[in-house]
């Protein structure tokens, strides 16, 4: 298991509350040894005018993933915390409004001080919409 700090399926939706991550609904769902899965709905909320998912609302949920599981694997919990430095993501399809978005996340590598993160964005038939990489520098307190 990769987490210093233990993670529950309630505490990582509960610490989303009032935040981009609770106004857009992504939901965490699943918790494994060395990932993390969320769903998002595909709504008003989160698509572009021609009604399809916004490439730039794939980012925010993959930052939105990768930040968390990288806070849950800082070196000194309660004193270290996490900073995106840089993201990419690759648009593969759309995903049509009324349907929803599953993202998983992966380390690439859990460095001291950097911490690399693979997030794979996936429709309900499981093809990928989006494939991102997201760079987080580790704060030391």
């Amino acid at each position: 298991m990769i987490w210093t700090i233990a993670p529950s399926l309630e505490g990582l939706n509960q610490s989303g509350q009032n935040t981009a991550v609770s106004h857009l609904d992504i939901v965490f769902t699943e918790i494994g040894d060395d990932f993390l899965v969320a769903e998002m709905p595909v709504d008003n909320r989160t698509v572009q005018p021609m009604r399809m998912l916004h490439g730039g609302v794939s980012c925010v949920l993959a930052e939105t993933m990768g930040s968390v599981a990288g806070m849950l694997c800082v070196p000194e919990p309660g004193k270290d915390y996490i900073v995106g430095t840089e993201i990419n993501a690759s648009h593969l399809r759309g995903a049509p409004e009324g349907t929803k978005v599953t993202a998983r996340v992966t380390p690439v590598r859990l460095g001291r001080k950097v911490q690399v993160w693979s997030i794979e964005i996936s429709n309900g038939a499981g093809k990928l919409v989006c494939v991102s990489r997201l760079t987080c520098q580790v704060i030391m307190g």
